[in-house]
């Protein structure tokens, strides 16, 4: 038996304020990547360039389709977000990846931030969705 993970395998829960968004569930693709940039100097006297890293936070991507209005609620409320409306308001995700051999890693993204979010409808045969870009300071694994 394959103990790679598939997309069947993965459960992702968007949080606004310590309430679930039940109406975002219909997660089509999700990618997250933590970003690391690599340093390089060179100095007089020394023959090799020195390496160093540095931890810039995750970023991400996800589309999701949508069943109702409520996705256009959470894109105001996102937008609120963003003009200081809304002191406090956080949105955390917490993505569980169910794997073969039973293993359960649970991954907190905390306070996410977003960009531009377009809403689009690729054709009369496509269902309507929207691309979440993201961005946050951390993560952690739970």
């Amino acid at each position: 038996m394959a103990q790679r993970i598939k997309g069947q395998e993965v459960e992702l829960l968007l949080v606004e304020d310590n309430s679930p968004l039940t109406s975002i569930n219909d997660v089509r693709s999700f990618e997250m990547a933590a970003q690391l940039e690599m340093l390089t100097e060179g100095y007089l006297g020394e023959t090799t360039d020195r390496h160093d890293t540095v931890y810039r936070g995750y970023r991400g991507r996800m589309e999701v389709h949508f069943e109702n209005g409520e996705i256009l609620a959470f894109m105001r409320r996102l937008v609120d977000k963003a003009r200081n409306r809304t002191p406090g308001a956080r949105v955390n995700a917490k993505v569980t990846l169910a794997f073969p051999g039973g293993d359960r890693v649970r991954v907190l993204l905390r306070d996410m931030q977003f960009g531009e979010i377009p809403l689009s409808f690729g054709s009369r045969a496509d269902y309507g969705a929207i691309s979440l870009d993201f961005a946050g300071d951390d993560y952690s694994q739970l």
